[in-house]
């Protein structure tokens, strides 16, 4: 029912909204290939869902149950990086442009590489442990955070928004637990947070020649 409802009422009004040249895009708005449009709407229907479900037996608000297998979690995650260069890759629509696919490439790998180490090195300093766990978040929220602008912005900022993002999603995780909501796989941090980081981070780093627009603040 939750699928039924999401892929035929809301996910076609936010993609229309921009991808389908509607009000937001009128305005300026960019998404190269869903940080907000899939991500940041996914991540937040997660966190209701949640919210409406309830926490697991057992659960208490600001602790975390420890992982079961964190080789099949690593593995899980390398599939979900690999599968990305088809999700930012393939959403160039076409191989024209051998420049503009490997730009994409390039961005996506180093803001998930980034994403781990800011993920690992913040949780580090943190708790004093390296959280295997937490690195695998950092790289997927890295993977989300350069989703909208990996067509928008230079490798040097796709680290630096990779890096970010790692921070943000520790961050998130820890404020969504403690608020008393047993996000399990940190759904909202990875997706929402770092959705709405992702096409905020065009605002600040996008290039000019590349947005087809104005260049970001610190450009």
């Amino acid at each position: 029912i939750y699928s039924a409802i999401l892929g035929a009422f809301i996910y076609p009004i936010v993609v229309f909204w921009t991808w389908g040249g509607g009000w937001i895009a009128q305005a300026g708005f960019l998404d190269f290939a869903g940080s907000t449009i899939v991500h940041q709407t996914g991540g937040v229907i997660a966190l209701v869902g949640a919210a409406i479900v309830g926490p697991r037996a057992g659960w208490k608000a600001g602790e975390a149950f420890a992982p079961s297998n964190l080789a099949i979690a690593s593995l899980g995650t390398f599939i979900l990086w690999f599968g990305w260069y088809g999700f930012n890759v393939g959403s160039t629509l076409a191989a024209s442009d051998p420049n503009a696919l490997g730009l994409v490439a390039v961005n996506t790998t180093l803001a998930a590489a980034a994403g781990a180490l800011g993920a690992m090195i913040f949780q580090y300093f943190r708790i004093g442990k390296w959280d295997l766990s937490m690195i695998l978040n950092g790289a997927l929220a890295g993977l989300v955070g350069i989703t909208a602008g990996c067509a928008f912005v230079t490798p040097v900022a796709s680290i630096i928004i990779g890096l970010v993002a790692g921070v943000v999603v520790v961050i998130s995780i820890g404020v969504v637990s403690s608020s008393g909501i047993d996000d399990s796989v940190g759904a909202f941090a990875v997706h929402g947070a770092c959705g709405m980081l992702g096409s905020l981070a065009i605002g600040f780093w996008g290039v000019a020649e590349l947005t087809g627009s104005s260049a970001g603040l610190f450009m």
